[in-house]
């Protein structure tokens, strides 16, 4: 691939044999258009509706329904196959449904108009569709124009462009015609245009060089197609969980079959029905439908915060996050300039974000009056109207306007006459002013070229006298200069001078007004919403393509970095991420701050951080962004300002492009996890409960406890509205004060599994105390005890849902007891268990009978059983000091 950047512009003319004062003819670009196809790039495509529906029956516990259906079906079962079958519909429908609704919301968001362009071919200028651009085409570019393809600058007047979307940088390049070494940094090749930027001021000629998929552009977009997104923590977490249950299926369906069959010589049938009644008893049905559902108000409710998630389990990954890499411009800064410092003779002035932090002394006010009149931006005149013109002019303004330093009222008094716009190579600007006195010449520029062009500096009193301005004071003048540009500002330096007449040259004789320092500020709340994942345990750093101090600075200013002396107070170049370089591995994973990345760098660092073991979560709003976006664990996208390849790629798009959004989402994603996490206890505990009272009535050689289509109403009926409940609850308020989950936790820990074993051997033991008690001591039939132990079981879940708060909370006061729907969800299932009993055509599929006073009594005792026993636990928990 050709190095465009080095290349002389003759050079670049011959290869491409192009002359840039006739163009390309058209039958040559006719024929480049056939060689090189039309200047677009591949454009992103929505996921299909059928992928998505697809995608919601990839579980191993739906794989584990559909056997159980199977079996069902093939033993002529058809009310329990027909049931187990209306749950995998179900969970299906809810996950099919709520995924196409993020879709389509993120189509919306796609604007993918395409525009047209200034070309000259055949010797004359004129306007095409940028997708009939080809390689060797004169392309004409002015201030406001977007550039259509890459091009190699021919001839540059002023040209600035804006390439913060594409690198990073905060403020408008600098670009000319003169080549640049090979190794130049994309950053720093300033000889090239890139598709996709626009041009800030200046216009400038150029010949393209790349179109489409070959442009920068078009590279980082194959980049992006090329990074693979990674599994979510949730999936694999209950993909895990769903082999452990098959296997744990498996196992005990075939150790009952065996006892029935070579101990007990019970019949095929008996044997068939034991077999898928535990079957049905190991799965947790409601499973998929929880955390669907769970997973899905957590998308609702990030709407609500302008977040717009792409993915369901997007919501719970940022809240297994650890580590945030954050772009900087426009996503931790406001993407705009303002006035931080002023340092003249008389002494140093500061501005904060509420202005000037004291009165200004006649010395500032003068160098802001230069810097207004050597302006040409337009404040803001509504609310609906936004400023115009270049960021760091606009500042100029606005801080002159808090000084009461309005640009119309003083050029009431001084009227310009001429303006020398901004020149890249003199890197200065004049405007002419005519006064009662003469003509006064305002300057402003860069430091070093401003103080050339000075022979005298303002004195350091209040009049507005003038001293020589010696080596020695020129020196003093660059070092501060470098100080200010040390702590992150851009420096422009102030001049000016008296004449009699316009037609002088600006850059002589001048005389030195001082330096100001400009700042893209942090944007409102993000400190806080760094501090608070801080104290979350979260990582959060900063990858920019800017300068190294600017990036130091902002990240001191919004608390990533400490104070100079702290060790991570650090930065990072791009350049020593690349794969061929000696880089030691610990020092990436310590250092906070990272600038000058490139998109492949960007890439590297994520995979780095994953490759440690880490959960990542990446936000941007640029194009280079992009193929980090993708391959993050999480990509974030800004809304308002990202590109439209960086929405493309992300799992979540911030549409008010606010940071607090990514905390809360952080939080949500907790109580999220949290949630999910009680209600695979929930179901777990009543389904181990009822694998062994099942398998222990089998051995023992008693009536089953539970029928196949009992377990089935149960696990899918009662056992999923508590577990809905539980799913959608507030949570505890304590989740951003624990630190990250570990990465490789399952969704249930040790002390979860102990707890359900436990659990459930109390509630096996209640579910099969009351099936002998109802049988010996009340004189029930075999099939109408098997409604008490039914029924015992029914109702140990519901009370058992209140064991689940958290163990330091209080008995009667937690998550659960202050979340309404659990309420709900435990009066809704007394009906459904009543109506199990009393409704006809309802009891006579389960077999279940009406009982009598003293059955119903000893249901209810049996059935407190197992929450005494949790509740007794919590509090040993709690004094314990287990949280």
């Amino acid at each position: 691939m050709t190095s465009w950047h080095a290349e002389t512009i003759e050079a670049t003319l011959d290869h491409w044999d192009v002359d840039p004062d006739q163009g390309l003819s058209d039958a040559q670009a006719a024929d480049r258009l056939r060689e090189h196809g039309p200047n677009q790039l591949k454009a992103a495509e929505s996921r299909p509706w059928w992928s998505i529906l697809v995608e919601q029956l990839r579980s191993i516990v739906v794989y584990l329904l559909a056997g159980a259906a199977i079996l069902a079906f093939a033993t002529a079962r058809w009310p329990e196959g027909i049931a187990v079958s209306a749950v995998i519909a179900v969970n299906t429908a809810i996950g099919f449904v709520s995924e196409w609704k993020a879709v389509r919301s993120m189509s919306a968001l796609r604007e993918m108009g395409e525009h047209s362009t200034t070309v000259r071919r055949e010797g004359s200028d004129q306007q095409i569709d940028a997708p009939q651009l080809v390689p060797g085409d004169i392309v004409i570019v002015e201030a406001g124009d977007l550039i259509p393809a890459d091009l190699r600058v021919v001839s540059a007047d002023r040209l600035r462009v804006n390439e913060a979307p594409l690198t990073g940088e905060s403020v408008p390049v600098n670009k000319t015609a003169d080549a640049v070494e090979e190794d130049a940094q994309l950053a720093d090749r300033v000889d090239l245009l890139f598709k996709g930027t626009t041009v800030a001021d200046g216009s400038a000629v150029g010949v393209t060089v790349a179109t489409g998929v070959d442009t920068e552009l078009g590279r980082i977009s194959e980049l992006a197609d090329s990074a693979e997104a990674s599994a979510t923590p949730l999936q694999r977490r209950l993909d895990q969980l769903g082999r452990r249950l098959a296997l744990l299926t498996m196992a005990i369906a075939v150790l009952v079959a065996a006892i029935g069959v070579l101990v007990r010589q019970q019949d095929t049938t008996l044997v068939i029905e034991t077999s898928l009644a535990l079957g049905i008893a190991a799965i947790p049905e409601g499973l998929p439908i929880v955390a669907t559902i769970a997973l899905a108000r957590g998308m609702y409710r990030m709407a609500k915060r302008n977040a717009l998630i792409n993915r369901l389990t997007a919501v719970e990954t940022l809240g297994a996050t650890r580590v945030i890499l954050t772009d900087k411009t426009g996503t931790l800064t406001e993407n705009r300039m303002t006035l931080r410092a002023v340092e003249t003779p008389m002494g140093a002035f500061t501005f904060d974000d509420d202005g000037a932090d004291s009165e200004a002394d006649e010395a500032t006010k003068h160098l802001l009056t230069v810097g207004v009149l050597c302006n040409s931006a337009r404040l803001a005149t509504g609310e609906d109207d936004d400023a115009v013109g270049d960021p760091t002019e606009v500042a100029l303004l606005s801080a002159g306007a808090t000084l009461g330093i309005d640009r119309s009222d003083v050029l009431e008094h001084r009227l310009q006459t001429r303006i020398e716009d901004f020149d890249p190579r003199v890197k200065m600007m004049a405007t002419f002013h005519e006064e009662d006195s003469g003509v006064l010449v305002a300057v402003k520029g860069a430091p070093a070229e401003v103080l050339k062009a000075c022979s005298a500096i303002r004195g350091a009193d209040a009049d507005n006298g003038s001293e020589d301005l010696d080596e020695d004071k020129r020196q003093e003048w660059a070092s501060r200069a470098e100080a200010l540009a040390g702590e992150g500002l851009r420096i422009l330096a102030m001049a000016d001078k008296q004449a009699d007449s316009d037609d002088v040259s600006p850059y002589e004789g001048l005389r030195f007004l001082g330096l100001v320092g400009l700042l893209d500020p942090p944007r409102d709340g993000v400190k806080d919403a760094i501090d608070k994942c801080q104290s979350a345990g979260i990582r959060v750093e900063m990858v920019t393509g800017d300068q190294a101090p600017t990036a130091l600075a902002i990240a001191h200013a919004v608390g990533i970095v400490g104070d100079e002396g702290d060790p991570e107070a650090a930065v990072m170049l791009g350049k020593d991420l690349e794969a061929d370089r000696d880089v030691d591995h610990a020092r990436v994973l310590e250092v906070n701050v990272f600038s000058r990345v490139s998109p492949e760098q960007k890439l590297t660092l994520v995979q780095r951080y994953q490759d440690n073991g880490e959960i990542v979560a990446m936000t941007g709003d640029g194009v280079n962004d992009a193929p980090a976006l993708k391959k993050a664990d999480i990509g974030v996208a800004m809304g308002m300002r990202g590109t439209e390849a960086a929405k493309q790629a992300a799992d979540m798009v911030l549409l008010d492009d606010a940071f607090n959004s990514i905390v809360a989402a952080v939080e949500h994603g907790r109580v999220v996890f949290g949630n999910i996490r009680k209600s695979v206890i929930f179901m777990l505990t009543t389904n181990v409960a009822e694998v062994l009272a099942v398998t222990a009535a089998t051995v023992a050689g008693w009536p089953l406890p539970l029928l196949p289509l009992q377990i089935l109403y149960l696990n899918v009926v009662t056992d999923v509205f508590p577990a809905l409940a539980l799913g959608v609850g507030p949570g505890s308020g304590q989740e951003m004060k624990q630190p990250p989950r570990d990465p490789q936790e399952s969704v249930l820990n040790r002390r979860n599994w102990r707890e359900i074993i436990g659990f459930a051997a109390v509630v096996a033991a209640s579910v099969l105390a009351g099936l002998l008690l109802a049988q010996h001591w009340l004189g029930m039939s075999a099939t109408e005890a098997v409604t008490v132990s039914f029924l015992t079981l029914a109702f140990s879940k519901l009370w058992f849902t209140f064991a689940l708060r958290s163990p330091g909370s209080k008995v009667l006061r937690n998550e659960i007891t202050r979340n309404p729907w659990v309420w709900g969800a435990i009066a809704l299932c007394i009906v459904l268990l009543v109506a199990a009993v009393y409704v006809p055509v309802l009891s006579d599929v389960l077999q279940t009978h009406m009982l009598s006073g003293e059955a119903w009594g000893l249901v209810l005792i049996m059935s407190l059983i197992p929450l005494v026993a949790g509740q007794a636990v919590r509090q040993l928990q709690r004094r314990a000091g287990v949280q």
